[in-house]
């Protein structure tokens, strides 16, 4: 069975999710965390929206590393994944979600050698079956844990390959290094997140094969969760954090050029990659609840999580900060 963390750093994070968060002044900067990829780079602009409060943005090399300063209580709140909010209630911490933010972001790239045309499941799963009859199975490569591996895995099941089986899995944990490593001719497949996907495909290395949204999770990605006791203590920061979504979603719709902007100053891509990787995201502050809980029972089936967390994961989505931000009911916020 896999699992996110390690049974060491479990514990570990278990006992720092116990830990009394340090008092804060109420004047305080509000530490929101966001990871490195297209769809999250626009976090790093959440401080010109904010009203209210001062928001500090934090970067991370991963949703992973995010999701670790969260629960150790180094960060008020925390843009991370769905699959992150999933593992997270499955290991019993306290995380709470009150936004999305934006969606999409996975694209599976083939390496040349595979000869597939995109969406080609059919020579796809030949190919498949052919390399592990011949005791050389493909090897794919993902980040693993984060949404994009979900998105493969998910996608490949429902298409009749086992991810666990069919395949060689290779785990290489920054998607910067996903260029690298179809270049050098070690992966057959990697699905990556953006802009490294479009890095990958405008050097040449590989090619599209799917965006991998046909499965429980369609597209969905960005969450931002907090912790209860950052919604008891400071539930004006936390206000003005999803407000500050509201509003940098909208401007993320009518001006793409502050993302691509984003993205080049942080990760350092060209424009043209950054405009290419944006083709792949839809900005949405909604929290889709329908999705979450077929996520989390497809997350169930592929042994990321062993037992069921529906209840909690409904039960730990709070749309009051939505509904007071949009002015609109949790009907119409994905609930």
């Amino acid at each position: 069975m896999r699992r996110r963390f390690g049974p060491v750093l479990a514990a570990s994070l278990w006992a720092l999710s116990w830990m009394p968060a340090p008092a804060q002044a109420q004047g305080e900067p509000v530490k929101v965390g966001y990871a490195k990829c297209a769809h999250c780079l626009p976090m790093a602009l959440l401080p010109d929206f904010a009203k209210g409060a001062t928001i500090d943005a934090i970067g991370f090399n991963s949703g992973n590393d995010v999701l670790t300063a969260l629960i150790s209580k180094s960060l008020d709140v925390a843009q991370v994944t769905y699959l992150h909010y999933v593992t997270a209630l499955d290991k019993g911490f306290d995380v709470v979600a009150v936004a999305g933010e934006v969606n999409g972001g996975s694209e599976c790239l083939a390496a040349k050698g595979l000869a597939l045309k995109a969406d080609d499941w059919a020579g796809f799963k030949a190919a498949v079956e052919k390399a592990k009859a011949a005791g050389t199975p493909l090897k794919v490569a993902a980040s693993r844990g984060n949404a994009q591996d979900i998105h493969m895995r998910g996608a490949f099941l429902k298409h009749g390959i086992n991810p666990n089986k069919d395949v060689q899995f290779v785990n290489i944990p920054n998607p910067s290094d996903h260029l690298a490593a179809v270049q050098r001719g070690e992966i057959d497949m990697v699905c990556s997140v953006e802009p490294f996907a479009s890095q990958i495909r405008m050097a040449g290395a590989a090619t599209r094969f799917v965006l991998p949204y046909d499965q429980a999770a369609g597209n969905l990605t960005n969450l931002i969760v907090t912790r209860s006791d950052v919604i008891k203590t400071r539930r004006a920061a936390v206000q003005a954090v999803v407000d500050a979504d509201v509003a940098l979603v909208a401007r993320l719709d009518a001006d793409k050029s502050v993302w691509i902007d984003v993205i080049n100053q942080k990760t350092g891509l060209s424009k043209e990659v950054a405009a290419e990787a944006i083709k792949n995201a839809e900005p949405d502050y909604r929290m889709h609840r329908a999705k979450t809980l077929a996520i989390a029972a497809m997350m169930r089936d592929l042994k990321y999580i062993g037992r069921d967390v529906s209840a909690e994961a409904e039960k730990n989505m709070d749309y009051s900060f939505l509904e007071a931000a949009t002015k609109k009911t949790r009907d119409g916020l994905g609930h």
